[in-house]
């Protein structure tokens, strides 16, 4: 009763919980709804055509980092410290989304090019192109400036209309195996109509409209996203490069194993992910008015979410076997002790996340961010490249647990060292 009093009685704190509120939900659709259609796919479309699907993911989401560009954090950050100015949220939101239409337009030439070159993405083409809309979608919807101005309530009632409504399609629609093309057509369409009504949201209620920007404005937002955009490729090399690399080295059938755990793993981890992203713009704002203040934030929020996420560590382990039987069934009995390997991967990452981009990036460290995370990604894709071939999915998830681990360790003992 006394911290809900505290909430009610400052403004600050009364919007960040309600942040956390929305985002909770509108993070929760993009983890729960998959989720809810996830052992349904699993079975209806079997381990190979499951496979082909998650590499086809992996695949495009080269792609969506591309488009991305690190502005999810970047531009946030800009929308934050400028929400009160009305001229350069314009001029932020027209910079940024001209980068993105850019970058759409490369990734399209370079998936087309990439279809048309490999006989292994040829004779599923039609796959890779109904994926891709996924990626247009993403680059349409600017969770960036809803973040940045603390207003992703707006959003969430439009998003819970748009993906529920696919996700009712995929029952309705996806009957047999032979109906997988499916799937990444009707995901691709939720992303397209949930960017589309998020545009008329900033809109029609945000008062925020296109207008062109001269060749600087983009130049300063193109640097500004820089040492992110190449920090998140890094990320790359040990989140989806895993499941790209398994692909190259192996086939679908060895991927929908690995990728059935992956998924497993990463929904449940996904349920913090609310947290940090509220959590961003207001600790962006909080170090910048007291570092001693920000500081301090950060060490109870450590603390706090370091218990949730052991204990969430702690079941997956010890509940693998009743997990995979429930959620998947008897034919991915061999993603069981993939599990057991990521089992800890939710509280590794929470400390990775904590010291990483919510301290070491909030604090503008960004040149020491980018190095840590690209060393982390080589030293995935080196293990990843080296153990894929003859321990497959187990050798990847070893892989991955010790990139995480370095990620977090080397984070802490920058900060530290820093003091």
């Amino acid at each position: 009763m006394q911290i809900l009093q505290k909430i009610k009685s400052n403004s600050d704190y009364k919007r960040l919980f309600e942040n956390f509120i929305s985002l909770s939900i509108l993070q929760g659709l993009n983890y729960i709804l998959p989720l809810v259609t996830f052992p349904y796919l699993v079975r209806v479309l079997g381990v190979e055509k499951f496979g082909l699907l998650s590499f086809a993911t992996a695949t495009i989401a080269y792609f969506q980092i591309l488009t991305d560009y690190g502005f999810n954090l970047s531009a946030t950050r800009e929308v934050a410290i400028n929400r009160d100015n009305k001229e350069k949220l314009n001029e932020i939101f027209s910079s940024v989304m001209i980068i993105k239409f850019g970058l759409l337009i490369i990734s399209f030439l370079l998936l087309s090019v990439l279809v048309f070159s490999f006989e292994k993405f040829r004779q599923d083409w039609l796959v890779y192109y109904l994926s891709f809309g996924m990626v247009l979608g993403q680059a349409l919807f600017p969770v960036w400036f809803f973040q940045g101005m603390e207003r992703m309530k707006y959003i969430t009632f439009l998003n819970i209309l748009a993906k529920g409504l696919f996700t009712i399609a995929i029952f309705v629609f996806v009957k047999q195996q032979s109906d997988y093309w499916q799937v990444p057509l009707l995901n691709s369409m939720g992303f397209i109509l949930a960017g589309v009504l998020s545009l008329w949201i900033i809109y029609k209620d945000l008062n925020i409209s296109f207008k062109f920007v001269g060749f600087e404005n983009i130049l300063r937002e193109l640097k500004e996203g820089w040492y992110i955009f190449i920090s998140t490729v890094a990320i790359s090399l040990y989140t989806v490069s895993t499941t790209f690399i398994l692909g190259i080295f192996t086939n679908n059938i060895v991927v929908g194993y690995y990728a059935a755990a992956e998924k497993l793993i990463m929904s449940i981890r996904g349920l913090l992910m609310p947290m940090y992203n509220s959590v961003y713009p207001y600790l962006s704002k909080l170090l910048h008015n007291s570092k001693e203040k920000g500081i301090s934030f950060i060490n109870k929020m450590s603390f706090y979410t370091g218990l949730i996420s052991l204990a969430i560590s702690l079941c997956l382990y010890f509940l693998s076997s009743i997990i995979v039987n429930l959620v998947l069934g008897d034919q991915y009995n061999q993603s069981i002790e993939i599990i057991k390997i990521l089992s800890f991967f939710p509280f590794v990452t929470n400390f990775g996340i904590i010291f990483g981009s919510l301290t070491t990036l909030n604090l503008g460290y960004k040149s020491a961010y980018s190095k840590i995370l690209i060393l982390a990604g080589l030293i995935n894709f080196s293990l990843a490249f080296l153990l894929a071939p003859h321990y497959l999915g187990q050798g990847v998830a070893i892989a991955l647990m010790i990139c995480e681990s370095f990620i977090a360790i080397s984070f802490f003992l920058y900060l530290r060292y820093k003091k």
